[in-house]
């Protein structure tokens, strides 16, 4: 993989040229590809030229986008069928990720779900899903993709967090928080090797998000809502300059620095109060 900012493999279907995040690949594996930031990722590389790996819980949705990113870009697209709150839909991901025969240059770990609720008031059997998604799957994946990538001395992986790594939010913030330290101490250990590995920290974005998880958000200020096809587009450039964090946007980048000058108490009690309600993702 050339990791060369602004230079690519491909033209788009339309004939422009590539964003500048691109860089020579052959296929891209996307989980939560239905949906939210998944979707604008598949979105952005499809019309960069790049063939995917759409994996979600939803075959038909999965169909659609695959039919209408294909048409629409002329890329190939695969569709895999699987859960990652499930040990069989973790193992099928595994299995494709470790195909030597057809490698995968990219993995977006972008599957997830929020719950509204304060702790003990969600099920724990919801809460140790959330950490099957969240953490198990993305620490399974990640290594299964990782492992062919070493040997072929090129690779990418963006592990999809959330500013709320950053502040007290029970399971879900712990969730978020581990991603972003397993994915860094992850690229510290491959450095060197031709993988780059990043957390992605996206903050309040327009997706189905909150509307799966029953939470509202008509008190979230308009200024603090992020575009999805920015955020994915930001990434991918954030990638290509070798960053191991990424937090998509100058709003969030200010916001991130100025909690770290709120006492952690003070900040755990907005936290308790905004976070848990509306849940940012």
């Amino acid at each position: 993989m050339s990791w060369r900012p602004g230079v690519g493999p491909h033209r788009r279907a339309d004939g422009s040229a590539p964003g500048n995040y691109s860089w020579a690949m052959t296929t891209a594996l996307i989980t939560g590809s239905t949906a939210g930031i998944g979707a604008a990722f598949a979105r952005r590389l499809a019309a960069d030229g790049h063939d995917l790996v759409l994996v979600a819980r939803d075959t038909a949705r999965l169909r659609e986008q695959a039919t209408e990113l294909h048409d629409r870009h002329g890329i190939e697209a695969e569709v895999l069928t699987a859960d990652l709150a499930e040990d069989k839909g973790i193992e099928a991901v595994e299995r494709r990720l470790a195909d030597r025969r057809n490698p995968v240059d990219l993995l977006i770990n972008n599957a997830g779900f929020g719950h509204k609720g304060r702790y003990l008031e969600v099920p724990m059997s919801d809460e140790l899903m959330m950490l099957k998604v969240h953490c198990e799957a993305v620490l399974r994946l990640t290594s299964a993709a990782v492992e062919a990538m070493r040997e072929r001395g090129r690779g990418g992986v963006v592990n999809v967090a959330s500013t709320a790594a950053f502040v007290p939010r029970g399971t879900y913030g712990a969730s978020k928080a581990w991603v972003v330290q397993f994915t860094q101490g992850a690229a510290q250990d491959l450095a060197g090797h031709g993988v780059r590995l990043m957390a992605l920290c996206p903050g309040f974005v327009r997706t189905e998000f909150h509307q799966r998880a029953c939470m509202g958000t008509d008190n979230i200020p308009r200024w603090m809502w992020l575009d999805a096809d920015k955020v994915a587009a930001a990434a991918l450039a954030d990638l290509a300059r070798g960053k191991s964090l990424s937090v998509p946007d100058p709003r969030y980048k200010v916001l991130m620095g100025a909690s770290k000058l709120v006492p952690r108490g003070l900040l755990g009690g907005i936290s308790s109060r905004t976070g848990r309600k509306y849940g940012p993702r």
